[in-house]
């Protein structure tokens, strides 16, 4: 059986196994369904698009 590897997730800030890259960005599974069932009027909302915007910064490499 192989180990999965334990990503950053960029929304939540934790070490999750499964999930989606968007660019530069790990995103979990958990938040990616929360971010989707999201409604704009919801407070979560400002949240998720914050932590979005993260999604340019380049990483270093050393």
């Amino acid at each position: 059986m192989e180990a999965k590897a334990l990503k950053h997730c960029g929304i939540c800030e934790e070490e999750k196994g499964q999930g989606i890259h968007l660019y530069t960005m790990f995103i979990c599974r958990e938040c990616e369904y929360n971010m989707i069932h999201t409604e704009p009027r919801e407070e979560k909302y400002r949240y998720y698009v914050k932590k979005l915007k993260n999604v340019n910064q380049q990483q270093l490499f050393s």
